[in-house]
């Protein structure tokens, strides 16, 4: 244990529904495998909200945030990646033993659950204090990153350029990886195909941009908000559909002559997955990364999935290695070919629960929470 402490501010939660609380938090300096970052700006994600609404069973009272980006302020002293002053994209935590990680498949660690969610360190202990001395729940995601300092690992930093614009890039370690890794890594989504994206948000709106970035011809973004729509198409949607104005599922078959060649349900809400499934052509596959609560279900046609041959597929953090994909990401983006900053508000950390509201509403894409300068 460090018998170092320092006082950060942060967001923290205290009960079911919120809201942010800000407040001036103990934190324990880093143990010998973790680095402490200064975080420089953090995105604000739907898993954030259902964290907060206890849609997963995570702890209260706790900090959350887990898009962090910043400058490495002091490492412990078995880290080796990187060093003071180096600056790093925070991104999602995996053990490296189980299974799926020896395989390579690390956004489906065996231990996701108890890493991401559960509020601590994986030996049960916490880092931070109040001021009253009460615990305060952690390492959210490996890192809880509403605050001005954040403790992570090595497997859950990516070091990028200083030269980089820091304070737009906390986002590429969940929402937008997500989205564009579900295409690029776990679709596969292949030159002249077809492809539709159910729900048009951040990460809706990144997957058709990696769709458009990879050359699928029929890029299709289904949404409620007029406004998402048309920024679809801005950044690469051939076609848009309004759902409350049209049977989505017809739209898609109307467009492709039968269905999509692969479909992405972004929104988490059971019937629209039915309907990303319905949507598919022949040999289709459906993926989903909508994060409803646990325990969710969602019913199908079994006969509709199994005659012609359809599939559906579970993915997280967009089947990606963060440290490969998050700079092949920054690196589309410097050629102008995966422009995710159009989809990025900045507010205040005091502006958090303003925040949340305008995600929520949809009036914001993608928020990113400001703390520090780069």
């Amino acid at each position: 244990m460090s018998n170092t402490t320092m006082q950060i501010r942060a967001a923290v939660i205290r009960e079911k529904g919120g809201p942010f609380s800000i407040e001036t938090l103990s934190l324990e300096g880093p143990r010998r495998d973790e680095i402490l970052v200064k975080v420089v700006a953090t995105g604000l994600c739907h898993t954030d909200m259902i964290a907060r609404d206890q849609g997963y069973p995570v702890p209260h009272p706790i900090v959350l945030g887990h898009e962090g980006a910043g400058i490495v302020e002091t490492v412990g002293a078995d880290v080796v990646k990187v060093a003071p002053g180096d600056a790093v994209v925070l991104t999602f935590p995996m053990c490296g033993r189980c299974r799926p990680c020896r395989l390579g498949r690390i956004a489906h660690c065996e231990k996701t659950l108890a890493l991401s969610f559960g509020g601590a360190r994986l030996d049960g202990s916490t880092a931070t204090l109040d001021a009253q001395g009460g615990k305060v729940h952690d390492h959210f995601f490996g890192q809880s990153s509403f605050a001005t300092y954040a403790l992570a690992y090595e497997r859950n930093v990516v070091k990028v350029g200083r030269d980089l614009p820091l304070e737009r890039l906390g986002p590429l370690g969940c929402g937008i990886q997500t989205g564009a890794g579900a295409v690029m890594n776990g679709l596969k989504v292949r030159p002249g195909t077809s492809f539709a994206s159910f729900g048009a948000g951040a990460v809706g709106c990144s997957a058709i941009m990696a769709a458009r970035a990879v050359g699928a011809t029929t890029i299709i973004a289904i949404d409620i908000v007029p406004s998402r729509l048309e920024l679809a198409r801005e950044l690469g949607a051939t076609h848009t559909i309004n759902s409350k104005q049209l049977n989505p599922v017809e739209a898609v078959r109307d467009i492709t002559g039968g269905g999509v060649d692969h479909s992405l349900e972004t929104s988490g809400n059971p019937s629209v997955l039915r309907q990303a499934i319905e949507a598919l052509g022949s040999l289709g596959t459906c993926g989903i990364v909508g994060a409803p609560p646990l325990g969710t279900e969602v019913s199908f046609d079994v006969n509709n999935l199994m005659l012609p041959g359809k599939s559906i597929r579970g993915i997280l953090e967009g089947e990606s290695v963060p440290d490969i994909f998050i700079p092949q990401l920054i690196a589309l983006n410097a050629q102008g070919r995966f422009p995710f900053e159009k989809l990025l508000k900045f507010y205040r950390l005091e502006q958090i629960n303003q925040a949340a509201q305008d995600s929520e509403s949809g009036a914001t894409l993608k928020p990113v929470i400001r703390l520090a300068a780069a």
